[in-house]
């Protein structure tokens, strides 16, 4: 079962070059799943960054991507190891993904409403490996983000269901505890990670708050 205590989803304003620095001291350091995400690229670019980024990883942790099931496909008909894939509430419906992509394959969706929990709750078993549950506080990562929930509202959802939920958006170090403690099977960190000097000691600092050696 795959580890998700600690999601590192990836920001498109990093230059290209950094953000592959930026993965591979984040994976070192104890980082158990990094999603590519790049709502900018085309999709000639985000197949390349896929390949790159799935040599970086190098099967040290999960390695996911963000809405494009083609790029995905596609990169694992090259080889590439790509684990799975996260989609949102209005991408192609998780259980097209999960035929194509097999019963091994790491499959979450987002949820943050009652409505969103509902639909997984209908879903059949093994469709959905998580819920990315968020966001918790407002990010400048995701403008058009919804209401945040906040820890209280993010325990309410997790109570609600019983498929693991990834808490996202906003959170940072200072968190990690009280969103474990509410429910939490992991957290997901954009800026925490991507905006800093020293990635490493960011995610050490956060698998230190999540109770995990790094």
């Amino acid at each position: 079962m795959t580890d998700l205590s600690l999601h590192l989803v990836t920001d498109h304003r990093v230059p290209f070059d950094r953000l592959r620095e930026i993965v591979d001291q984040a994976v070192a350091a104890g980082v158990t799943v990094v999603q590519l995400r790049d709502k900018v690229a085309t999709g000639a670019e985000l197949f390349a960054r896929t390949l790159e980024l799935s040599d970086v990883v190098a099967g040290r942790c999960a390695f996911i991507v963000d809405d494009r099931l083609d790029v995905v496909l596609a990169a694992r008909d090259r080889g590439a190891r790509v684990d799975g894939i996260h989609l949102g509430q209005s991408d192609l419906p998780v259980d097209a993904a999960r035929a194509l992509l097999g019963a091994d394959a790491l499959v979450g969706w987002t949820a943050n409403t009652p409505a969103h929990f509902a639909a997984a709750a209908a879903l059949p078993e093994g469709t959905v490996d998580y819920l990315g549950v968020g966001v918790i506080r407002a990010t400048s990562t995701k403008p058009d983000h919804p209401q945040p929930l906040g820890i209280r509202g993010f325990a309410e959802l997790a109570a609600s269901t019983g498929l693991p939920c990834v808490a996202i958006g906003g959170v940072d170090v200072d968190d990690v505890t009280a969103l474990r403690a509410a429910g939490a099977a992991g957290v997901a960190v954009v800026s925490a990670v991507c905006a800093a000097d020293d990635p490493g000691a960011v995610v050490r600092a956060l698998t230190t708050a999540w109770g995990v050696d790094a």
